[in-house]
C-alpha cells in the first residue's frame, strides 16, 4: 500500500503544487509555497522565495498538501536549505516565476530554498459506493472505508 499512495501522492502534488510551509519550533503561521517539482528527484523540492521571507533561514521544516479535489492530505517532514546551484536555480525559472521579482533573475531578494525530503503522512478519501450511501443514510462508517493511510518515506 506504501508504494500505492505514495505515487498517488506525487500524482496530486503534480496537479496541484501548492504547500503550506513552516520552520519546526516556530511559531510563526505557515507560508504558502508552490513547489517545483522534478520527477527525476523524488527526494526534494524547491520554492522561490524572497531572503526576508520567514523560512529563509532554513531548518527543520513541515509541509502540509491537500490535493486539488480534497481525495488526498498528506504531511511531510524536511529540512530546508538554500539552493545554491544556478543550473538548478535556472532549470525551474519561467516567466510565472519572473512576474514575482522586480529584477528577475538577478534580482538581489531572490532566495531559492530546497526542501529535502524525510517522512510523509499521507490519506486517501475515498468512500466508494459503499461508503457514500452509509453517509447519506446515517449509517455507521469505518475508517478502512473511508480512504488509505500511510506513513512513508520519501
Amino acid at each position: 500500500m506504501s508504494d500505492d499512495i505514495r505515487t498517488d501522492f506525487w500524482k496530486a502534488l503534480e496537479h496541484s503544487p501548492f504547500l503550506m510551509v513552516h520552520l519546526v519550533g516556530d511559531h510563526a503561521h505557515s507560508v504558502p509555497m508552490t513547489a517545483q517539482l522534478d520527477k527525476h528527484a523524488n527526494h526534494a523540492f524547491w520554492f522561490y522565495t524572497v531572503r526576508d521571507n520567514r523560512l529563509a533561514r532554513g531548518g527543520a521544516a513541515m509541509a502540509q498538501f491537500a490535493g486539488k479535489g480534497h481525495d488526498l492530505f498528506a504531511c511531510i517532514s524536511g529540512t530546508l536549505r538554500e539552493e545554491s546551484n544556478p543550473e538548478v536555480i535556472d532549470r525551474y525559472w519561467s516567466n510565472a516565476v519572473e512576474a514575482w521579482y522586480d529584477g528577475g533573475r538577478n534580482d538581489p531578494r531572490l532566495l531559492m530554498l530546497r526542501l529535502d525530503l524525510g517522512e510523509a503522512e499521507i490519506w486517501t478519501a475515498d468512500v466508494g459506493v459503499k461508503g457514500m450511501f452509509k453517509l447519506m443514510t446515517g449509517r455507521h462508517i469505518t475508517p478502512q472505508e473511508t480512504g488509505k493511510h500511510a506513513q512513508v518515506a520519501l
